[in-house]
């Protein structure tokens, strides 16, 4: 590590989330005892896409974990649209089964928002139907469900003790996933929030004034060291598969932020892999947890 690189704390999304599953395993055995039953999360997996297994295999992992009983749903690349809905009213209709999550991307015959939409918002552990998206807008950070990757920045920040009141935050992206609602998350928690997108005009002098970055803009080391002001936090929130012919897989894993430029520039910044990947998964996790409480609230 270089000097210029141990000056930025490194903002570790792995350990934070190890610390989450602790205290997740706490609640459900807790709950479990309370109530009889542990939580329940359905997970529905449309075609063989690698990625998307490779997903729903890490969401798995992470159930067991804690003693969260994960519910798989394999369909068919090939499955109609009617059949899809019709195995989520099933989900929506079932007591034992707490969040209901469908692994995106959806084949393209299938209409991916209205399978979303169709999730019951007592179960939409990923925030994305359009009664929690209001909620959010409303309710900020005590919104019923927030998009899981958003969330994961917010408690990274928090509990990095990233000062947001009275902050310029950057955020770069607007996808419904991320972007928008880590925007109104920051401004939420009164920090200033400017979103930046791909037709922003001098995009390089916006990011320049920012005090806290989020970038989540799909393009690999597309923020560079020399566009962060001295001091800023950054979390890098993309993954990005980039040729290394060092590897045995033949590509390596890089953010959307240029990380060995940054850490130069940075106070504090989380590394790709091993920064917000981690903790999407456990706020998933949180999020199933929060949802079972919630049934068992009267």
């Amino acid at each position: 590590m270089s000097e210029s690189e141990s000056s930025c704390q490194r903002i570790d999304g792995l350990a934070t989330s190890k610390a989450l599953y602790a205290e997740y395993k706490e609640r459900v055995a807790e709950l479990k005892e309370k109530h009889g039953q542990a939580p329940a999360l359905a997970v529905i997996l449309v075609g063989e896409r690698k990625d998307s297994q490779t997903y729903v295999r890490m969401k798995t992992k992470a159930c067991n974990e804690v003693g969260v009983e994960p519910v798989e749903h394999t369909l068919p690349e090939d499955v109609s649209e009617a059949k899809l809905m019709e195995v989520v009213a099933e989900l929506n209709a079932d007591p034992k089964v707490n969040g209901i999550l469908v692994q995106l991307p959806l084949p393209k015959h299938i209409d991916a928002d209205k399978v979303v939409q169709s999730i019951s918002p007592l179960k939409d552990v990923d925030g994305l139907t359009e009664a929690n998206a209001g909620n959010l807008f409303r309710l900020g950070m005590k919104g019923r469900f927030i998009p899981c990757t958003a969330l994961g920045c917010m408690l990274l920040l928090k509990r990095y003790n990233v000062p947001l009141e009275g902050k310029h935050a950057v955020v770069i992206g607007r996808s419904m996933l991320v972007g928008k609602p880590v925007s109104l998350l920051l401004q939420s928690e009164n920090a200033t929030v400017t979103m930046c997108h791909s037709r922003t005009k001098d995009l390089p002098s916006v990011v320049q004034q920012a005090d806290i970055v989020i970038a989540a803009i799909g393009k690999a080391n597309f923020v560079q060291g020399d566009w962060l002001k001295p001091g800023a936090v950054v979390i890098d929130v993309g993954i990005n598969a980039v040729d290394d012919s060092t590897k045995k897989a033949g590509f390596r894993l890089v953010g959307d932020v240029e990380y060995a430029s940054a850490v130069k520039v940075a106070s504090a910044a989380t590394p790709v892999p091993g920064g917000v990947g981690p903790m999407t998964v456990a706020c998933l996790i949180g999020n199933t947890i929060n949802a079972f409480e919630l049934a068992h609230k009267n």
